[in-house]
């Protein structure tokens, strides 16, 4: 059994994951945001493609990998983006200042610059060699779907696919993200080959980490943007404690990507504690949203205040069949972000009841819980981390899946 695991293959954890949705590197800030509105999708890859590169890849017997004129395919996956990743940006205080003009950007400025966040892994890559990838720094990995090549002929059927479109081939292959959770998700199915490593405590294995991201209650919530678009990359969140460092809450990353751009004005308006309020399940509190359009025009935000303004009044009135205007549209006077807001489908008035929303409140363990107990709930919260509080409630630090699979990393050398 020990020897089966050993001799796994990344293509084992990827069976049934679907294709990646993508993006090209070409896309600006305004169709990356429709396309997350119309896809479904918490994030979209990003792709930076070149179709006539010299070095020829090894597709299998009988795919012909070539262009036309006679190109190659060579497609690599550069990042991910999601709606906190928009709203960051949107955050910034040069788009604080003209909103709509944001959104001509291209989509590269809402990647992160920190290098080796996503790597490429060949399905017959083994197990351990997908941690060590994950160790060293890599959040996501992106696998080729096995059996799942593209034919040219099928290729050529769309040659020009829009954003929107969000299409999943690249180098004639669809492919899938292999998590931390899907591994550890694998690990726990093997538990029982690790004891009694599973059974002792996250403290005695030093596995509890104090480099975490907090911020203070009463704090406003902009301060923490640069903690939020971190947390993003490490896939972790943004602690909320009060003067004696009780934890009373989190911003995370995955409740924000649940909201809409309009989400931008509630960080730089708002405390922490508000924000927390603002972003859990059920949409934001109607007092909250008179509190943040109060203060949009007391620090002088007007173009901001009119994009939250006009945003508040599609959220709450527009439906899926209601459309922009067309006489707008066919004048071509309408801006991407007016044609965004318009456009009922594109709206996230549904976003609260139609996606899987975690509430605000943190998700908490012991020093003294044991690490399989610790991997449960992470899994069943689907977060890569939990908070670790003491008998008091003060923060104490945090557990990440990257902390985890170290420790099963170290068991492997025990299993060989």
């Amino acid at each position: 059994m020990a020897v089966s695991l050993l001799a796994r293959e990344v293509s084992d954890l990827c069976l049934g994951k679907p294709a990646l949705r993508s993006l090209p590197i070409s896309t600006s800030v305004a169709e990356t945001l429709q396309a997350l509105k119309n896809s479904g999708d918490t994030f979209l890859t990003v792709w930076s493609c070149d179709h006539h590169h010299t070095s020829k890849p090894n597709p299998p017997a009988g795919l012909d990998g070539a262009d036309d004129d006679g190109g190659v395919d060579k497609c690599i996956c550069v990042g991910k983006v999601s709606m906190v990743d928009v709203i960051c940006y949107l955050c910034r205080e040069e788009n604080l200042l003209s909103p709509s003009s944001a959104f001509g950007a291209p989509v590269s400025v809402l990647l992160p610059k920190l290098p080796g966040l996503v790597a490429h892994v060949e399905p017959s890559s083994r197990l351990l060699e997908a941690i060590d990838l994950i160790l060293q720094g890599a959040k996501n990995l992106v696998v080729p779907l096995k059996n799942r090549y593209i034919s040219g002929s099928r290729r050529k059927q769309h040659p020009k696919l829009s954003p929107i479109n969000s299409p999943t081939i690249h180098d004639g292959r669809e492919f899938c993200w292999l998590t931390q959770e899907d591994i550890i998700r694998f690990l726990l199915s093997s538990i029982g080959l690790f004891a009694p490593t599973p059974a002792l405590s996250i403290d005695t294995l030093g596995i509890i980490s104090t480099d975490m991201l907090t911020i203070d209650y009463h704090s406003p919530a902009s301060s923490a943007l640069e903690a939020i678009s971190r947390s993003v990359a490490d896939q972790t969140s943004v602690a909320i404690v009060d003067s004696d460092g009780i934890l009373i809450g989190e911003l995370s990353p995955f409740t924000l990507a649940c909201c809409d751009e309009s989400a931008a004005a509630a960080i730089t308006t708002l405390t922490a504690g508000e924000l927390m309020a603002y972003i859990d399940c059920g949409g934001p509190p109607e007092d909250l949203v008179r509190v943040v359009m109060s203060r949009l025009k007391e620090q002088g935000l007007e173009a901001m205040l009119q994009e939250f303004c006009e945003i508040s009044c599609c959220t709450s009135n527009s439906s899926p069949s209601q459309s922009s205007s067309s006489s707008d549209e066919e004048s071509g006077n309408s801006t991407p972000s007016t044609t965004l807001r318009r456009s009922g489908k594109y709206t996230r008035s549904m976003s609260y009841s139609a996606r899987m929303v975690r509430r605000a409140e943190a998700i908490v363990c012991h020093p003294k819980s044991s690490l399989v107990a610790v991997m449960i709930q992470a899994i069943a919260h689907r977060i890569n981390y939990v908070w670790v509080i003491d008998d008091d409630c003060s923060l104490v630090g945090i557990v990440t899946f990257g902390g985890m699979l170290k420790v099963f990393r170290e068991s492997f050398e025990a299993i060989a």
